[in-house]
């Protein structure tokens, strides 16, 4: 069923295991996620940036996930990722986001307070969960690079008052992940996320899933990691693929031709993952 991000987490907290979060750059990527999650036979978080939100149309991409989830029967979270403006926010729950993130890390702590609250208020109208961050994750989102000197972890003592003053359902850490990375891998501080899951009692997210060791995956998800971005690897794998067969095509050959085995890539990576995700081991 389409449902939100509270209620998929709580089901991965019971079974200590992460649900993927899948950040899809167009409409044709979408159905290889939500078909690779039904293959595994778990939730699944699509993800959007406000750029493709607006670029697919918001009541597009709800459409499609409110079907899929119905017809592949498994639960889908539709969720706005790294969203910094109030509007963004609110144009993407009046078309049927059932999940949104605030992304007020930059600011400084009562401000960030202050706006999720703002979000917190408006999204509880519509039974739609927020996420939020604190700390910096470093590495380039959607065209936004954060350089090494400005990332900073996430503090526990901050995160305890973050937490007991906004009421998110869901909290994204800074641990040592970057968004973008792919050709090499994170070094995670594994203490910090220890002191986090000791301090606060909710669902914590990792940004920049692409950059961790698998074997590190387990590891992470054991000490409270419930939501795994991954959106690089999805963007790297496409494209990879759409080159090859893009170079060699007819002009006559259908697009179908080229797009459906990007489509195929996509799904095999998401699948991979999952599996991670699941912590089987």
């Amino acid at each position: 069923m389409y449902t939100n991000l509270k209620k998929v987490l709580k089901k991965a907290d019971e079974l200590n295991m992460a649900v993927g979060a899948f950040n899809t750059h167009s409409l044709e990527m979408l159905p290889a996620i939500i078909l690779a999650a039904k293959e595994q036979g778990t939730p699944v978080i699509i993800q959007t940036s406000v750029g493709t939100a607006k670029y697919v149309g918001h009541k597009n991409l709800v459409s499609v996930c409110r079907a899929m989830s119905e017809e592949a029967g498994i639960d889908v979270v539709l969720h706005l990722d790294h969203a910094k403006e109030y509007d963004d926010i609110k144009e993407a729950i009046d078309a049927g986001y059932s999940s949104v993130m605030f992304d007020g890390s930059s600011l400084p702590l009562k401000e960030n307070i202050l706006k999720t609250q703002q979000i917190i208020e408006y999204a509880g109208k519509f039974d739609v969960s927020v996420e939020a961050e604190l700390g910096i994750v470093g590495g380039t989102e959607d065209g936004v690079a954060v350089s090494e000197a400005e990332v900073r972890y996430t503090d526990p003592k901050e995160a305890v008052d973050f937490v007991k003053k906004t009421g998110i359902d869901a909290l994204a850490v800074a641990i040592g992940t970057n968004h973008g990375q792919y050709k090499s891998k994170t070094n995670i501080n594994f203490e910090r996320l220890k002191e986090i899951k000791e301090a606060v009692d909710l669902p914590l997210v990792i940004h920049g899933g692409t950059g961790v060791k698998d074997e590190d995956v387990r590891r992470v998800i054991d000490l409270g990691i419930r939501k795994f971005n991954v959106g690089t690897e999805l963007l790297v794998t496409w494209t990879k693929k759409s080159k090859e067969l893009f170079g060699q095509t007819s002009e006559s050959s259908s697009l179908r031709n080229n797009v459906v085995p990007c489509i195929e890539a996509v799904n095999q990576v998401v699948q991979r993952k999952i599996e991670l995700f699941k912590n089987l081991n």
